[in-house]
């Protein structure tokens, strides 16, 4: 029963994650989401979980087909990392520009 309502909370979580993406665009929910602060604290874990993931830890409870899910909608496992990477590119396509 306690699995079961684990595996249905994550889907729900992913779900309403899809939504965001169609509404926003991407992927990147604030952590203090004030629309749904419960996706935002999921989006949150998820990265952390993908980190002990990474680092096999054994407390780690994502799992390959959730990664799998998670990049096939655009989800940024380094958010800070992912922002700077595309403003440089922005960046670079306005000096290119000017």
């Amino acid at each position: 029963f306690e699995w079961n309502l684990i595996v249905h909370q994550w889907d729900m979580r992913y779900e309403e994650l899809v939504t965001y993406v169609k509404e926003f665009g991407d992927a990147c929910v604030p952590a203090k989401f004030t629309k749904n602060p419960l996706l935002g604290i999921w989006v949150v874990n998820q990265r952390n979980n993908y980190r002990k993931y990474q680092k096999v830890n054994s407390s780690c409870i994502i799992t390959k087909n959730r990664i799998r899910l998670l990049n096939r909608i655009g989800f940024e496992w380094n958010l800070l990392g992912d922002q700077w990477d595309r403003k440089y590119e922005e960046l670079v396509s306005y000096v290119k520009e000017f």
